[in-house]
Formats: C-alpha cells, sequence, structure tokens
C-alpha cells in the first residue's frame, strides 16, 4: 500500500462488557483515499469506526485494548482533546440526523464552536462545505430554512456538509446511504467518490456494488476480525481467503 496512513490499527480488541466484539483488529487507513469496511451485519464493522473517533466511550461498560493512532499520535493517549479528536475526525450516521436549526447554521455550527474561523468568515466556509458536499445549487438561495425541510437524500448529503465544515483529517460514514431511495444513494456515491484526493473516508457498507464502486481499499470483516485488506480490485477480483470469496459473492451475509 503506497499512501501513507493516516489511522493506523494496532492489535485492537474491544469489549461491550463482558462480551468482546473486536480482536486484534491491525490495518492501516490510506490517506486521502477510501476505505471500505464489509461483512455481514454483527461482525464488528460499526464498533471499529466509532473507535476511531471514540464515540464508543459514550456506552457504558466497554473498554479497549490496543491502539490507534491518528497522524501518528494514539487517539487514546490521556492527553488527547476528546471535542477536538471529533472534529478531526468527522461522522456521517445511517440515517441523516441534521440539527434543529436553519441549513446554514447546522453547517455553521462545527466551525463557530470550535472557533475555527472568524464569524465573518463563516459564510465563505459554509458555502465551501456545501459545494463540496454537491449541496450548494440546490440550498443557496434557501439557507435561512430549517435543515429539517430538506429531503431525505438533501438532509444527508448536509450532514456531509457540517462534517467537512471542520475540514477534518478523516471522514468517518456509517451505512450512509441505508435510509436513502436509489436515486439519493447515487449522489451520495458520486459524492464519496469526489471526496478521494482531498479527505481520508473511512465508510461501513453492506453494500458490495457500492463498495467496489466507491472505495480505493476494502478490508472484510468477520466475527470481530479482519480477515482481509487489501486494494478493492484485487478483493473483489482474486480475493485470497475462501470466506471472502464467498461473501462478495453472495454466498453468505
Amino acid at each position: 500500500m503506497s499512501a501513507p496512513p493516516v489511522v493506523e490499527v494496532q492489535g485492537f480488541d474491544f469489549w461491550y462488557g463482558a462480551t468482546q466484539a473486536l480482536f486484534a483488529v491491525a490495518l492501516d487507513v490510506p490517506r486521502h483515499a477510501v476505505t471500505a469496511l464489509i461483512g455481514p451485519s454483527g461482525c464488528g464493522k460499526s464498533t471499529f469506526l466509532r473507535s476511531v473517533n471514540r464515540l464508543n466511550e459514550l456506552i457504558p461498560g466497554t473498554r479497549h485494548r490496543g491502539d490507534i493512532r491518528l497522524d501518528g499520535a494514539s487517539v487514546y493517549r490521556r492527553s488527547t482533546d476528546v471535542v477536538d479528536l471529533r472534529r478531526r475526525v468527522g461522522m456521517v450516521f445511517q440515517r441523516p440526523n441534521p440539527f434543529p436549526k436553519s441549513i446554514f447554521d447546522n453547517v455553521a455550527y462545527g466551525p463557530r464552536l470550535n472557533a475555527l474561523a472568524r464569524e465573518r468568515e463563516i459564510p465563505e466556509r459554509v458555502e465551501r462545505a456545501l459545494r463540496q458536499a454537491a449541496l450548494w445549487d440546490e440550498v443557496k438561495d434557501r439557507l435561512d430554512e430549517p435543515g429539517t425541510s430538506l429531503s431525505g437524500g438533501q438532509q444527508q448529503r448536509l450532514c456531509i456538509a457540517r462534517a467537512l465544515a471542520n475540514e477534518p483529517d478523516v471522514l468517518l460514514m456509517d451505512e450512509p446511504c441505508s435510509a436513502l431511495d436509489p436515486i439519493a444513494t447515487g449522489k451520495i456515491e458520486d459524492l464519496i467518490y469526489e471526496l478521494r484526493g482531498s479527505y481520508s473516508v473511512l465508510i461501513v457498507t453492506h453494500n458490495m456494488q457500492q463498495a467496489s464502486r466507491t472505495s480505493d481499499y476494502t478490508a472484510f470483516m468477520y466475527l470481530g476480525r479482519v480477515i482481509e485488506y487489501g486494494a478493492t480490485d484485487e478483493i473483489f477480483r482474486n480475493p485470497r481467503i475462501p470466506e471472502t470469496e464467498d461473501y462478495v459473492t453472495g454466498r453468505f451475509g
């Protein structure tokens, strides 16, 4: 893998109470590329994704062993500012979750909260994020309207713009199209494809076609472990592990 890693995962185990969900996960997430996590339901994909920005810590009784590094520094070191970590590692969830604010204020929220720009610079940052999310032309005359007034697909792109406004190092996406219709899904997939080269994207998806279309690298997870990881073309055309071939060809999962 030639691209330098932005995230390095080293022997990472994770527990919910007494139940172990992740086992010795180890992989490097390349910078400025799209990496897909695939695998059957319950295999640990979302648990792993939420470990990168420590969202799992909001659940009582969780613990981990091993390490996850962002730009070479452990996200679990005691000095980590978790708020800043979640700015640097943005998150887009399965279902759109716009704030009960205007379209403009949804996107401006992060830069204002994190003091990333002066107030007079906020409009330019909002426009840039909305353009990156391929939403500007649809909402530029409606910025004062509630974010919840948008369609489902537009709301999801608004949530992506909200994350991009913080200029994150990594963008995590947990099944971002699962609640969307095929047309909206296509727009999100086009957007993910366009983000490569500018952002490091880590996406969880059950959709094999989506993984093959949008990602540069793919990790197959099964029973809490990364079974196989490599270039997407290799994973789908020439998998080394029988379980990987069975999954990507639809024999199970």
